[in-house]
């Protein structure tokens, strides 16, 4: 017997697929025909669990198909014909050329003839240079990181009285008698932080470049530096919760321990200009509560309970749920109940309209006015038409209690009301992946982070 993993011929493998799906297509026929036989020879009807666990089968072998020989894009296949329609002739590539390095610093050097050969090849006397006409070319080089043992001298100062005695003032230290300077604590911050290099691969680095120390060192200047940070952070969490709309999300971090790693929490919050992260243990709707304190404005979040609660205890907290999260539903029921395309594509023509209208990040002050009459203006003609038909659709379906789909309507007909609180405020987005871009940074590393007392913090321009 052909194995699976043996098969090097793409044509070929496709023709072992099409003979499995067609296969588990007839298990599946023969499965629910013995079922249904089973069920009139006890003189009963299919028993509902049966039925249940049938169709479960079948989800995962769709799910299993999709997983297989399916797309891993969020993009809808309409999606990719659609832009694939308005493609033109596609232009040769000609590569992009040398790219302009505007911040890197400039330096010449000048390479000269040696004098044994400065003759001409003709005539035998000797060259003079062309004044200062040269054959130029660029090289981008590295010049080694090097750390430097810089003695401060601060002068003394006497009176001829020789009663009083003054010195002059040395540099900011960020630990009081300390050997290592500010700049000094903030590189290794960054190098940790930002470009996620442990603190002993740091000692390996600077032991290199001929810095012998050790990792507790550099914990110390980490520990120092977040003195002098934890004000900055506490004033981000201020800011953002004095925004009137932010955005809310949470995701899971693996701490390690001793004894092994522990599952903690990386909670974000967010509006256009600021971000806050949160380590904590707990998932908890008592560390949103403790975040949030008394904020006044709308939340927009995915369906997650613990901000369910938040909202109920709250009654100055206005949900705003992700229409995101609800197509993520549908895609992952569509392989095994194709009717939940129908919603994808009612979905796609909200996301239609938002793209018409104008985002309201980075947006001028003086321009945000009109743009927020726009996006009303745009969303009660257009979108309410469109969620009214998402809502009818839903109530029409039928789907076995439990199932991908039933899951799918249950999720989208429960945060209804939050789903659809974009179309009455036009300062609302329709999702929250603006929040999920955010919660990148502490896992990629391009934000500046530090990890304080449990808490993690990006720098922001307030």
């Amino acid at each position: 017997m052909l194995r699976t993993e043996e098969i090097t011929d793409f044509e070929q493998l496709r023709q072992v697929a099409k003979l499995l799906e067609a296969e588990n297509a007839r298990l599946h026929e023969r499965l629910a025909t013995v079922v249904a036989q089973l069920a009139a020879l006890q003189g009963k009807s299919p028993p509902e669990q049966l039925q249940l666990e049938l169709t479960k089968l079948q989800e995962q072998m769709a799910k299993l198909a999709q997983k297989m020989f399916g797309r891993s894009s969020e993009k809808s296949k309409k999606q990719d014909e659609a832009n694939q329609g308005n493609e033109q002739e596609p232009i040769p590539r000609r590569g992009h050329g040398p790219r302009p390095q505007p911040a890197l610093p400039k330096v010449e050097t000048r390479h000269e003839l040696p004098d044994s050969e400065r003759e001409c090849d003709v005539c035998g006397k000797q060259m003079e240079p062309m004044g200062e006409q040269s054959e130029d070319s660029d090289e981008i080089t590295v010049v080694e990181r090097k750390f430097v043992l810089v003695t401060h001298k601060r002068q003394k100062y006497r009176c001829r009285c020789n009663s009083a005695v003054k010195t002059a003032e040395g540099p900011l230290k960020l630990i009081v008698g300390g050997r290592y300077s500010l700049a000094f604590a903030v590189e290794v911050a960054l190098q940790k932080y930002g470009y996620h290099l442990p603190l002993e691969r740091q000692v390996k680095m600077m032991r290199n470049d001929g810095l012998f120390l050790d990792s507790q060192t550099l914990w110390d200047q980490l520990l120092a530096l977040h003195r002098v940070l934890k004000p900055t952070y506490d004033a981000i969490l201020l800011h953002l919760i004095s925004a009137e709309l932010l955005h809310a999300d949470e995701t899971r971090w693996m701490m390690m321990e001793k004894g092994g790693s522990k599952t903690w929490q990386v909670w974000a919050l967010s509006n256009d200009d600021a971000v806050y992260y949160h380590l904590n243990r707990s998932r908890s709707a008592e560390v949103i509560k403790g975040l949030l304190g008394n904020y006044k404005g709308v939340l927009v979040t995915d369906g997650y309970v613990a901000y369910q609660t938040l909202a109920r205890g709250s009654p100055n907290v206005e949900l705003a749920h992700c229409m995101a999260h609800v197509r993520r539903k549908y895609l992952e029921a569509l392989p095994a109940y194709p009717q939940c395309q129908q919603a994808l594509d009612l979905i796609g023509r909200l996301y239609d309209i938002e793209r018409s209208i104008p985002s309201l990040r980075g947006l001028p002050s003086s321009e945000r006015t009109q743009a927020l009459a726009l996006r009303a203006e745009v969303r009660r003609r257009d979108s309410v038409p469109i969620l009214g038909e998402l809502r009818a659709w839903a109530l029409s379906q039928h789907a076995l209690p439990e199932s991908l789909f039933a899951q799918a309507l249950q999720y989208m007909l429960s945060l209804w009301e939050g789903l659809t609180r974009f179309a009455q405020d036009p300062r609302i987005p329709v999702d929250n992946n603006a929040i999920e871009r955010d919660l990148r940074g502490v896992v990629t590393g391009i934000s500046f982070c530090t990890t304080l007392s449990g808490s993690c913090h990006r720098e922001a321009l307030l």
